[in-house]
C-alpha cells in the first residue's frame, strides 16, 4: 500500500469533524465530478469541477482520501484519475530510489 505524504497544511483553517461537511462540492451536482470521459466536451466539466476544488478549504484532505482509498474515477481534491495515477507512480518511484539508497548505505 502506498501512503501519500502531502505538503504541510500550516496556515490552513483547521477543519473539525468530517472534512466532507466543509467541502465546496457538497452542494454541487455530483455528476460534475464524474465526467463520462476525459476528452472532448467532458474537458469543460473537468475544468468546472477543478474550479470548485480550487476554492475548497479541504482540498488536501479530499485528495488524501482519494489516494488512500484508491478512487479510480472522478475529480477528487482537484485532480483527475490520470493525475492521481501519475502522482502514485511518482511516489512509488521515489520510494524505490530511497530503498536503493538505503540498501547501498548498509553495505
Amino acid at each position: 500500500m502506498v501512503v501519500i505524504q502531502l505538503p504541510s497544511q500550516r496556515g490552513e483553517r483547521p477543519v473539525r469533524g468530517d472534512w466532507r461537511t466543509s467541502a465546496a462540492c457538497r452542494t454541487a451536482d455530483p455528476e460534475l465530478f464524474f465526467p463520462v470521459s476525459s476528452l472532448g466536451p467532458a474537458q469543460e466539466d473537468i475544468a468546472r469541477a477543478k474550479a470548485v476544488c480550487l476554492s475548497c478549504e479541504v482540498r488536501r484532505q479530499c485528495l488524501q482520501f482519494a489516494l488512500a482509498t484508491h478512487q479510480m474515477y472522478g475529480v477528487w481534491g482537484g485532480t483527475t484519475e490520470e493525475e492521481r495515477r501519475v502522482h502514485v507512480r511518482a511516489q512509488r518511484e521515489r520510494e524505490r530510489v530511497a530503498e536503493k539508497v538505503g540498501a547501498g548505505r548498509q553495505r
